[in-house]
């Protein structure tokens, strides 16, 4: 029992704002948005102290206004974890080292990086593409070393709307990605013309500095697919809950963070707020993007400072945001001035253009390709939002991205086309006393069309929770099996290196997952014995693909035949287009051409 007075809410409210890392008079500058979050976890904060008396640290009830709770301090979609008062001294004398090559961290990554969707299971995860491993290693690169900055001059060569200076650390990155990571970067300001054009033109909506837009290459290398440890998702890497705040709906059906012109909006916005907080730092602004605003104000007050590279030299903030801002100028020099820098040969992407229309009901993807007489990759494609193979079933008038002058073709073969024959599955989740005839009999369909698609072993067997593919036409095909995989590029376990000090519990709050879960990753059993310098897995391990437990595939090499696509071929060898893309490194564009060979990973007894 609570000896002393309670506090009324208000008043805790007040007490609290510092403890979250922002003043009343901070709080009054905010966005309605980020406003409803501050006092929401305030309130929070308030209702745990009142319970416990104020008697709890308040690290533990440290929340970040901007990142989740639920991933670690300091990375992409990483939360507050309790504070490290230790600062390091003033390095400014140590030499730089030169960047490593690019090549060991890479293979490092192929044989670490989570493919697919997490599962409990410790068995190896699919192989991914080189390339994809290189973009995954640039994006985590940092030097393992210590350092300040050294003399930090303005950039004069070239014209900027952003900011832009240069300094020791600036220096590294030019040199690592002009350097040894040249090739994955030059596919990064390749990528850049897809994207650029109407990033800058939404940016220009805000009144935000257009150069700012490089921002997504050091997130995601421009990659719509890519998905951090810390579940950060698409080309400008936002968490769930942020997402939320900024309108980014999420779902098993759709995940909003990946549509470039939405996300493009949310960053905007957020960048905006942080801006604004701020009091007009870029720098400042930026570096909150990746820690956090209120990891970043306590950095300030920490270090008396709001100078980000005097704030960057101690220890408190991690170190991927310490290298985050430095990351991002040495793009943009090397951006702006790419001849300069060697690259010479650059073969920028087109730029994204497309119609939009509405479909009033789910509409499968399938179906609007052959519509727009496209391939069902482009729709796909131009849609990177839709996880699975059709629009939401919940969602009405979604807007749905066409290839450019296709969409009153589409919408007039569209319109005659029965609202019933616009989705040819769906997807249902096994209840208690469900039944493959029942099921049947309620859609009617075909028992064994069920057991055929869904590759059912033991048809009087069903799983309560598993779902279920049902094909309401004839001539239907494995692609919505296929798309029950989430194809998230997703980076690999995390890891931590113990400090003096440390306990297991420490560490379990810091990065939001159990004592349980530590001790089991790291084989710890129930010793509580930590030693300085012990490195700990501090993530889930990936997981084997769902199609794992199927009969091992066979290896077949194809060849190309005249007038062949990769979905013919995906379809006469009942495979998914992606899969052939990924076994054979291909991108999006590539062309086919008769006499090319392909390696297919084909069931037992499927000759095609």
């Amino acid at each position: 029992m609570c000896c002393m007075s309670t506090p009324n809410p208000k008043q805790i409210q007040l007490f609290c704002l510092p403890l979250v890392g922002v003043t009343v008079g901070q709080v009054k500058r905010l966005s309605p948005n980020i406003r409803g979050i501050v006092m929401k976890k305030c309130l929070l904060l308030s209702l745990a102290l009142i319970c416990y008396g104020c008697s709890v640290p308040s690290s533990f009830w440290f929340f970040d206004l901007n990142r989740d709770a639920s991933t670690p301090d300091g990375e992409k979609g990483a939360s507050y974890a309790a504070r490290d008062t230790g600062v390091k001294p003033d390095q400014s004398d140590l030499p730089l080292s030169e960047p490593g090559d690019q090549t060991e961290k890479t293979d490092r990554v192929l044989s670490k990086v989570l493919w697919t969707q997490a599962t409990p299971t410790n068995e190896p995860s699919p192989e991914i593409s080189r390339e994809t491993a290189e973009d995954i290693a640039l994006l985590e690169t940092a030097p393992v070393f210590e350092q300040a900055e050294g003399h930090t001059v303005a950039s004069n060569e070239v014209v900027f709307d952003f900011p832009v200076v240069e300094n020791d650390r600036v220096r590294y990155f030019i040199d690592l990605y002009s350097g040894s990571a040249r090739g994955t970067f030059k596919r990064w300001l390749e990528r850049s013309g897809r994207y650029l054009p109407m990033m800058r033109e939404i940016f220009a909506q805000y009144d935000l500095p257009l150069d700012l837009t490089y921002l997504a290459m050091i997130e995601s290398g421009f990659t719509d697919r890519a998905y951090s440890w810390a579940h950060a998702a698409g080309p400008w890497q936002f968490i769930e809950s942020t997402g939320r705040v900024y309108d980014l709906h999420v779902d098993w059906w759709l995940d909003e963070r990946r549509d470039p012109e939405k996300a493009t909006h949310a960053a905007a916005r957020f960048l905006t707020d942080m801006y604004e907080f701020f009091d007009g730092d870029w720098y400042l602004a930026v570096a909150s993007y990746n820690a956090g605003m209120g990891k970043i104000q306590r950095a300030i007050e920490m270090y008396d400072s709001r100078d980000f590279w005097k704030i960057s030299r101690g220890k408190y903030l991690q170190e991927e945001t310490r290298h985050y801002l430095p990351k991002l100028l040495a793009a943009l020099t090397i951006a702006k001035q790419p001849e300069k820098y060697g690259f010479t040969d650059l073969d920028y992407h087109a730029p994204l253009k497309y119609d939009v229309v509405e479909v009033p009901t789910a509409t499968d993807l399938e179906l609007a390709a052959e519509l727009c007489g496209v391939s069902y990759e482009e729709i796909k494609r131009l849609n990177p939002e839709l996880k699975r193979w059709s629009t939401p079933p919940s969602a009405h008038n979604h807007s749905l991205r066409l290839p450019q002058g296709s969409s009153e073709r589409f919408l007039e073969k569209y319109l005659q086309i029965p609202v019933a024959e616009r989705a040819r599955y769906k997807r249902h989740e096994v209840v208690a006393g469900d039944t493959l005839l029942k099921l049947a009999q309620r859609h009617g369909i075909q028992v064994d069309d069920i057991v055929r698609l869904n590759k059912i072993s033991n048809p009087r067997a069903l799983k309560i929770g598993a779902t279920l593919i049902l094909p309401l036409r004839q001539g239907y095909t494995s692609r919505p099996l296929d798309e029950l995989e989430d194809d998230y590029v997703r980076t690999y376990r995390r890891t931590y290196t113990v400090r003096e000090g440390d306990s297991l519990w420490k560490i379990s709050r810091k990065f939001e997952v159990s004592e349980k879960q530590l001790r089991v990753w790291n084989k710890l059993g129930w010793s509580n014995l930590l030693r300085p310098g012990q490195k700990l897995v501090v993530s889930a391990a990936g997981a084997k693909s769902a199609r794992s437990s199927r009969p091992a595939a066979k290896r077949l090499v194809y060849e190309v035949k005249s007038g062949d696509t990769l979905w013919d071929i995906g379809q006469r060898y009942n495979v998914g287009t992606r899969e052939i893309m990924n076994w054979n490194d291909l991108d999006h564009d590539h062309v086919l051409r008769p006499g090319d060979s392909l390696t297919l990973m084909v069931a037992p007894g499927h000759s095609g």
